[in-house]
C-alpha cells in the first residue's frame, strides 16, 4: 500500500498559481470523484468556480453525492483540456457542505461561459430559479494536494519514474 505524500500549503499554492493552472481553474467543468454511499467510486462532470482559495461546486439538495460526501468528504478533481498534449490539473481535498437558500452566485458564474444568447440566458436563469427554489448546496473544496501535468515540464509520476530509470540505465551503459 502506498502512502500519499503530504503537501504543505505553500507547495499547493505554488502549483495552483502557475499560469497553466490558472488557465485550467478558469474553465467551467471539473470531474469530481468521491465515494458513494454504497462504497463504490463515482466520477461526475460538474460545473465549478475557483475563488482563489477554494473550488465551489453547486448542486441540488437531493443529489446522491450529498449524503455520500457527508459520510466521506474526501474528493479528487480533474480539470483538463481536450488538445494534445493535454494539460491536466489534479486536485484532492475535503468537501464541506453549505446549504443555501436561493441560487448561489457561484452557480451562475460557473455557467456563465455556456454559449447562449442574452434571451436564452434570461430564460435559462428563470428556469433555474424556478427549479431550485428551495435552494442548493455549495460543495466547497479546499485543496490539500495538487499536481499540474502539462507533458512539457511535468509528467505523470509513473512516467517520471520511467524517465529516471531510463536515465540510470543509459548512465550505466555509458
Amino acid at each position: 500500500m502506498t502512502t500519499q505524500r503530504i503537501m504543505q500549503p505553500s507547495q499547493i499554492t505554488e502549483v495552483l498559481e502557475r499560469p497553466i493552472s490558472q488557465e485550467l481553474l478558469s474553465r467551467d467543468l471539473t470531474r469530481l470523484a468521491y465515494v458513494a454511499k454504497d462504497g463504490t467510486p463515482r466520477n461526475v462532470p460538474i460545473a465549478f468556480t475557483w475563488n482563489g482559495a477554494e473550488i465551489v461546486i453547486c448542486t441540488t439538495k437531493n443529489a446522491p453525492k450529498i449524503p455520500a460526501l457527508r459520510n466521506n468528504p474526501a474528493v479528487a478533481m480533474t480539470i483538463d483540456t481536450e488538445v494534445h498534449p493535454p494539460k491536466i490539473l489534479l486536485i484532492r481535498g475535503l468537501a464541506e457542505l453549505d446549504f443555501v437558500d436561493g441560487i448561489p452566485d457561484e452557480y451562475l458564474r460557473a455557467t456563465s461561459t455556456y454559449e447562449m444568447t442574452a434571451e436564452q440566458r434570461v430564460e435559462w436563469e428563470a428556469e433555474v430559479r424556478s427549479l431550485y427554489r428551495d435552494g442548493m448546496v455549495r460543495i466547497v473544496v479546499t485543496p490539500t494536494w495538487a499536481k499540474l501535468i502539462d507533458f512539457e515540464t511535468t509528467l505523470p509520476s509513473a512516467v517520471e519514474e520511467l524517465v529516471r530509470q531510463r536515465a540510470e540505465r543509459q548512465a550505466g551503459d555509458g
